[in-house]
């Protein structure tokens, strides 16, 4: 069992992103990502602050990239899945999936 308490909805999302983008996880192509799939805007100071604390929390782990001159020598920060975040994000989908599973009929007799 993972502690899935201690994530939130859009510490979720941030980590589904960064599942997604594999290898090219960093802040503005996470901020992108959610974009992309969700249509939501999302700040990239919002990326950032929940890249951090998820780390922070050991769901991420980050390495630097090698600078480059479009960013004005600047590196870009990496971010992958730990093992933790992978067993969470496992959980929360059954976690959803059970609760979903017959719920469909009860939204359509709800309207």
């Amino acid at each position: 069992m993972t502690d899935l308490s201690n994530l939130g909805e859009f510490e979720h999302v941030v980590l589904l992103a960064v599942l997604h983008l594999s290898d090219e996880a960093y802040a503005v192509a996470v901020r992108d990502e959610i974009e992309s799939r969700t249509g939501r805007r999302v700040s990239r100071g919002s990326v950032y602050v929940t890249l951090d604390r998820l780390e922070t929390k050991g769901y991420l782990k980050s390495r630097l990239g090698d600078p480059t001159a479009v960013r004005g020598g600047r590196a870009k920060r990496y971010y992958a899945l730990r093992p933790r975040a992978v067993a969470a994000l496992q959980e929360s989908r059954r976690t959803l999936l059970q609760m979903w599973r017959g719920a469909d009929d009860r939204l359509e007799g709800a309207r």
